[in-house]
Parts: structure tokens; C-alpha cells; sequence
């Protein structure tokens, strides 16, 4: 599912671009020797009778991640501040009833298909596929009832010298959500001896089907329960970006970003941004990411000067969304493009038997 030529520069070719917390969970022993260590513990049951457990990632750089098996849910991410002190920088909730009572995407792996289908439907093979319609019209994150968010994965714990994680592994039955394929999915989280936060994806399928994978953390550098994110300085490795119409459906054009409220690529403060954006106030757009996806590039860099901590995030997706939301988080959503099933010179996000589905962000951290 991946290509080493530049999305860009094919789409140039074409003629188509155009210009203008904390948790009840048992504490493990601190690394030893630079390694980084998993432990887990019960966070919980479902109201099916479902044990969910919680992994609890330390990393001798002192980062320590939680990860629940409900949603493959990165529960919370504790990361040091210029001054040493570490707090949760993801928002979450403390306990598995408040995810099951108060439904939302806050750390949710996102799937079958992260971001938005038009009209619920897609055809593939000459045959149509109906989705289920949870955003008016359309189709949004994979459904309502078995949907990634709100189902039980199954974990297991690995570490080596070079990391510890978790991969979190679901079977998504042939026409859940009306999407084709027995498909089977794991998502790995591992804190590495550097220091990274790595989420990896992979997948297989016994139809086609079309599948785009996204974590949907919210950020706020300066702690989760910071006021807002107006202060973060931003930068975002993009020239172009995927203009919507109604119900935030792509349009079909790729636009630059240049003279735009969209125009990231050198840093400024969200805040700036958001002044900018005199229609919606928000922000919550797809980004045609620079590079050559399938490899490992720069999609963005976050800066909060009070806190000093600096968030770069990694990935071998084409795209990324981002979305603030009211302004007390932001998401940086890498991911295929919004209804790609339905535009053919969009990254194909079709996935086929005897194919293997992969995709990595890493997201590295520091202080200045």
C-alpha cells in the first residue's frame, strides 16, 4: 500500500494541483541500563463481562505511556518538562467506565477508516459497499457499534534492549460497518531506549477492502489539563492541503498553502492561526504531507515555551488532519486522505488478500 515516488510530484504530472490522568494500574520496576520496561495491570470490565487490562510503558528517558486494550487507547503519555517534571500531555479519562459512558475518540486507534466516506459508500471491484452513515450522509471513523474505538483488543507485552510495548490485536469480521474482509489488524506501542513513542500498524485480509489507521490522540504540551494550545508554536512539513466542501468532504483539489490560515511551514503560534480562520474558529483540515510516503518523514513539529517541551512526529502516511477542536487540544491525525475510496488520484487505500498493510508514526520528544 505504499509507494517510494512523491504523491506531489505525480499530481504535478497529472495537472491536478492546483495553486493558490493517572491510573489504577501496578507500577513496575524502573529501567535498568538505559532499557525500557512494561508492565500491566486490570483497568476494568465491560458491561459484556470483558476484562480490559492497562500497559504501563516506561522509558528510561523518563517517559511512561498507558495503554488500555478497550479502543487500543493510549490512555495517557507522561513526558518530562524542561525542568525534569513529568505530566500527561494526551487527554484521558481515569477509569474504563468514563470511555464507555462518555463516548469519544480521546488516544483511540481509529478504524476501519479513520476520517471521513462520502455519501457511507464506496465501490470497489465494480461492486458497491454501504457504510454505516454516523456523520450525517457520511461515513466517520469506522462506524458506531464495531467501530475500533469500542471494541476489546487483545495485548501482549514484548521488550527487547532497544524497546518495550504492547501490540493490541483485533479481527474485524467480514461487513462490519458494511466494510468487506475478514481483516486482521495489530497495533503495536512501544517506547524506545531513545526515548520515541513508536505506534506501529499492520493488517492482512481475506477480501479486498479499504482500510486508513490513525491513533486519535489530543495534545496539549503544556499538560492535559492546560486552559489551551493557543501558545504552541507549529510547524507543519506541508505545501499543500485537500479544500473540503459540504459536510467536510474533499473536493478533489489539491491547493497550496501559501497566503492561507494553512500555511504552517514555517512555525507560528496556533493561535495566530486560529485569528485567522474567521469562518469555522478551528482547525480541522487534511495536509498533503512533503516527502515520499512510505518512508519515515517529518509531518510536524510542536514547541510549548513554557514548558519548554518540543513534540516531532514521524510517519510513512501521506497525510495528516489536523483538528483543534475548542482550542484546549489539538490532533495531529496521520492518516490516508478523507474519501480517498472515492477519488482515484488519491493515495489508493485499497488493501487486497496477499497483501500486508503497514504504517509507523513515531513521535520524538525534547526540551528547549
Amino acid at each position: 500500500m505504499t509507494t517510494h515516488l512523491s504523491f506531489v510530484y505525480l499530481l504535478l504530472c497529472a495537472g491536478i494541483i492546483m495553486s493558490n490522568q493517572e491510573i489504577a494500574v501496578s507500577q513496575g520496576p524502573e529501567p535498568s541500563q538505559g532499557r525500557s520496561s512494561v508492565t500491566e495491570a486490570r483497568f476494568g470490565k465491560t458491561q459484556e463481562g470483558k476484562d480490559v487490562t492497562c500497559y504501563t510503558l516506561t522509558s528510561a528517558k523518563g517517559l511512561r505511556a498507558k495503554v488500555m486494550e478497550y479502543g487500543a487507547i493510549l490512555v495517557s503519555l507522561e513526558v518530562p518538562d524542561r525542568a525534569g517534571k513529568a505530566v500527561s500531555i494526551v487527554q484521558g479519562f481515569d477509569s474504563l467506565d468514563s470511555y464507555i459512558s462518555k463516548p469519544s475518540t480521546l488516544g483511540a486507534t481509529i478504524g476501519r477508516y479513520a476520517n471521513r466516506i462520502s455519501n457511507a459508500r464506496f465501490i470497489l471491484d465494480g461492486m458497491e459497499y454501504r457504510l454505516t452513515a454516523n456523520a450525517g450522509t457520511n461515513h466517520i471513523h469506522g462506524g458506531q457499534e464495531r467501530c475500533f474505538h469500542k471494541v476489546v483488543w487483545k495485548g501482549q507485552t514484548y521488550q527487547s534492549d532497544t524497546e518495550a510495548g504492547v501490540r493490541l490485536i483485533h479481527l474485524s469480521r467480514d461487513g462490519e460497518e458494511g466494510f468487506p474482509g475478514n481483516l486482521t489488524c495489530t497495533v503495536t506501542y512501544s517506547l524506545t531506549k531513545a526515548g520515541d513513542l513508536k505506534i506501529g500498524y499492520t493488517a492482512t485480509t481475506d477480501k479486498p477492502t479499504v482500510l486508513n489507521l490513525t491513533n486519535h490522540s489530543f495534545f496539549n504540551l503544556a499538560g492535559a489539563q492546560s486552559q489551551d494550545i493557543l501558545g504552541h508554536e507549529l510547524m507543519i512539513n506541508a505545501l499543500w492541503y485537500t479544500p473540503v466542501g459540504e459536510g467536510l468532504i474533499p473536493t478533489g483539489e489539491i491547493r497550496s498553502v501559501e497566503g492561507t490560515p494553512l500555511d504552517f511551514t514555517q512555525p507560528r503560534t496556533i493561535g495566530q492561526g486560529i485569528a485567522k480562520m474567521t469562518e469555522t474558529r478551528i482547525y480541522d483540515h487534511n495536509f498533503v504531507l512533503n516527502g515520499s510516503y512510505g518512508s519515515l518523514v517529518l509531518a510536524a513539529r510542536v514547541y510549548e515555551p513554557n514548558s519548554g517541551r518540543v513534540m516531532e512526529v514521524y510517519t510513512t502516511e501521506p497525510g495528516m488532519q489536523f483538528y483543534t477542536g475548542k482550542g484546549s487540544a489539538f490532533c495531529l491525525e496521520t492518516q490516508h486522505f478523507p474519501d480517498s475510496p472515492n477519488k482515484p488520484h488519491f493515495p489508493s487505500t485499497v488493501l487486497r488478500p496477499g497483501q500486508r498493510y503497514e504504517s509507523t508514526t513515531v513521535f520524538k520528544f525534547s526540551t528547549k
